[in-house]
């Protein structure tokens, strides 16, 4: 009887092991999908910014209101590019403080991309929202003293790429040469948008059946193929692997794969849903104080507890009000009180919609 209940534990500890194992594996997958679909998203990002040569914006300072739009679409562009730029024309005078805010409501920095890869239906209904909550936001706000505010500063850190004169992103006589004499950034790069490319058409990752999240993922990777066999190695070198591989990929794979892995063992073990739901006020304030972080990163979690069912839309709404990414750190190097008077603005809105949203059950 003894060795049976022995080979018994054995097998019960054996059986733990594999399930943790599948378990570790699913999580792996899982956050590996979603890396790579936010890193090719920055990628095809930072093609069409440098193709477009910073061509982004014109002459605003005689049209207050339209910097308001302006600004709330650059805003909603995903990743921090545009929010680079809404700053930018801030600091020079050209955009108002209003106009600011607004970008900075309507952005959800890196984290949009992972909406758009978790929630992709619901992502559209977010950034709805978020323009709608910016244009409102700053239009009521440029009825203040504080909403019309100007200043100038000079940039001298941020990378606008209109400056950049000598980066070209198709040179067609150098692409034979290119691939001839391929480089490690340019082979790691083909290499891995390869493999990720098999692993979908195996379903290995991705959707389990053929739908239309796994075509667009098919059609985001041949892009990422393209952009990569075509680009020039300057291009390549400084800002796909530059800007983006080396600043973002292992930071969002970590980030991604540790809310992923709380939420999961959360939701099995520790109860986390009837946790979240029984204290719905107190994750708003947690939602919104850590939106005051000028960082992606750690509100992947608040779209992971979204995704599953545990926190309602008002309360990652807060978050995503709250939260500008990378995009105010121009702003905080030149001017912190600006910063703070932006991100007041920003908490005083967010809380205003997680409350309703607590009260009002949406």
């Amino acid at each position: 009887m003894h060795d049976q209940d022995h080979n018994l534990g054995f097998f019960g500890s054996e059986i733990h092991f594999v399930n943790a194992y599948q378990f570790g594996v699913e999580i792996f997958k899982h956050a590996l999908v979603i890396t790579a679909f936010v890193i090719i998203m920055m990628l095809l990002m930072e093609y069409l910014s440098v193709q477009s040569r910073g061509r982004w914006h014109g002459r605003f300072e005689k049209y207050p209101l339209l910097q308001i739009l302006v600004a709330a679409l650059l805003g909603l562009t995903p990743g921090c590019l545009g929010v680079y730029l809404v700053v930018s024309l801030y600091v020079h005078r050209i955009f108002h403080f209003a106009a600011l805010t607004a970008a900075m409501v309507a952005t959800s920095g890196d984290e949009a991309f992972v909406m758009f890869a978790m929630i992709p239906g619901k992502a559209v209904i977010i950034m709805l929202l978020l323009f709608l909550l910016a244009v409102i936001s700053g239009l009521l706000l440029y009825l203040f003293p504080l909403g019309k505010r100007r200043m100038k500063l000079t940039v001298n850190h941020m990378q606008l790429h209109e400056q950049d004169e000598d980066c070209q992103v198709l040179i067609p006589s150098q692409l034979i040469t290119q691939i001839r004499h391929i480089g490690f950034e340019r082979a790691v790069l083909i290499s891995g948008g390869l493999l990720f490319l098999v692993l979908l058409l195996s379903g290995d990752i991705g959707p389990d059946t053929w739908n239309w999240k796994r075509i667009i993922f098919l059609i985001v990777t041949s892009l990422e193929l393209f952009i990569v066999l075509t680009v020039p190695d300057h291009f390549l070198g400084k800002h796909l692997w530059g800007h983006v591989i080396r600043r973002h990929f292992l930071r969002i794979f970590a980030w991604t794969f540790g809310a992923f892995f709380v939420i999961h063992v959360g939701l099995e073990f520790l109860h986390l849903e009837d946790l979240v739901r029984e204290n719905l006020l107190s994750i708003l304030i947690l939602a919104v104080m850590v939106g005051i972080i000028p960082e992606s990163g750690p509100h992947i979690l608040f779209i992971t507890l979204y995704a599953t069912g545990s926190i309602p839309l008002s309360i990652l709404m807060a978050n995503s009000i709250t939260q500008d990414g990378h995009g105010s750190l121009p702003l905080l190097a030149e001017t912190r009180k600006d910063f703070l008077r932006m991100k007041g603005v920003n908490l005083l809105l967010g809380l205003i919609i997680g409350l309703a949203g607590v009260l009002f059950g949406f």
